[in-house]
């Protein structure tokens, strides 16, 4: 449905990634002229052919269809995704509110909250907003970001920040 509605408005080429095959599976099923090429991967164990073959299609617009911080993508797979963004290239995602508060100590938001303050980030847009209700009925806030990218993430970047 993403790269539906980023075709609906122009985007000209697109590529999807998923660690599971039935994503591709279903995409290739439910909407099979959606994405020029639809990677099955583990971010975190990219081969060095698939690191080069998707540094070929030069990214310059990176985002995430579910929001982050759920132990669905480590901090590593994302940061592999994000220092494969060509440089000045186009970033966004959205994450629980929660996820940005300093008393959560889970290893993705300290990794996003150190990315978002450092020198490899330029974020222009941050946004909290009513994500949908609970179960309970009551309402679920999450942060959109978007920003630009800087510089590739150094390799030693969740060391620094006492993830890794």
């Amino acid at each position: 449905m993403m790269g539906e509605q980023l075709r609906k408005h122009g985007v000209a080429r697109l590529v999807g990634a998923d660690i599971i095959p039935e994503a591709k599976e279903a995409t290739e099923r439910d909407r099979p002229m959606v994405y020029d090429a639809y990677y099955v991967a583990d971010f975190c164990n990219l081969t060095e052919e698939q690191r080069e073959d998707l540094q070929e299609w030069s990214v310059n617009c990176l985002t995430t269809v579910a929001a982050l911080g759920f132990g669905d993508i480590p901090a590593k797979a994302f940061i592999e995704a994000f220092n494969i963004l060509q440089s000045k290239g186009w970033i966004a995602f959205n994450m629980k509110e929660t996820f940005l508060d300093k008393s959560d100590e889970t290893g993705f938001s300290v990794a996003i909250r150190e990315l978002i303050f450092s020198e490899y980030l330029d974020v222009y847009y941050l946004e909290r907003y009513q994500h949908r209700l609970s179960m309970e009925g009551l309402p679920l806030y999450y942060f959109a970001i978007a920003g630009r990218k800087n510089a590739d993430i150094p390799d030693d970047f969740l060391t620094k920040i006492g993830l890794a």
